[in-house]
């Protein structure tokens, strides 16, 4: 639902992987931003009135993304499309960031864009410590990008995950992910990707910016 620059480049892209999609917008003129090849439906409406759904195929839907402009309507489309619907797979592009933590609580995926794209451009510029890349929908476990001393190079992910408690999703390596198992020892370049509890995202944070103490790898 929403028909801007985000959506016709997500409709675009998911039928480029070979799905099935329907486009809705209450403004006819933006399908302009879809391909002139782009194959699926293309339907004129509200994206939270039912009707409009329905003619979407909302039946036989297997997710939904709410990307308009407007917080309200892609709450409301996400909500209608789940509760209404039962679309298992929704999310929802929130510029309110207060608003989108409470609905991800409740359990329905949302996008904060102005957090993230700030945390994004941060991230590229400072050392963080920490940054939330997901959370759960009850917001009690993080996958976080997390910033480590050099001198945790050369430790294993088992002896860091000891450390911190937390533990390791995978490493990114020459901007490549990869999954890390018991012998994977980390690399000066690698970017370490956590899960951590949401109490304990300050205590990591704080032991992995600062030099580990002297003692040998178990």
């Amino acid at each position: 639902m929403g028909c801007g620059r985000v959506g016709a480049t997500l409709a675009q892209s998911l039928e480029n992987h070979g799905h099935s999609v329907a486009v809705v917008d209450q403004n006819p003129d933006s399908f302009r931003r879809l391909s002139p090849d782009f194959g699926g439906k293309k339907v004129t409406g509200i994206g939270f009135d039912r009707d409009t759904l329905n003619q979407a195929g909302v039946d036989e839907c297997y997710a939904l993304a709410a990307v308009s402009d407007g917080d309200n309507s892609n709450i409301l489309t996400a909500r209608v499309a789940r509760e209404k619907f039962g679309v298992e797979h929704v999310v929802a592009r929130i510029y309110d960031t207060q608003r989108a933590e409470i609905y991800q609580r409740l359990g329905i995926s949302t996008v904060a864009t102005v957090r993230w794209t700030a945390d994004q451009v941060l991230r590229r510029m400072l050392p963080l410590g920490a940054t939330d890349e997901y959370r759960d929908p009850s917001g009690n476990v993080r996958l976080c990008q997390i910033d480590v001393h050099p001198q945790w190079y050369g430790r294993t992910v088992t002896h860091i995950d000891a450390v911190t408690g937390a533990r390791t999703a995978f490493i990114a390596r020459y901007g490549t992910g990869q999954l890390a198992n018991a012998t994977t020892v980390l690399q000066e370049g690698d970017v370490l990707h956590m899960l951590i509890h949401a109490s304990d995202v300050s205590k990591v944070e704080r032991i992995l910016t600062h030099a580990p103490a002297q003692e040998k790898d178990a």
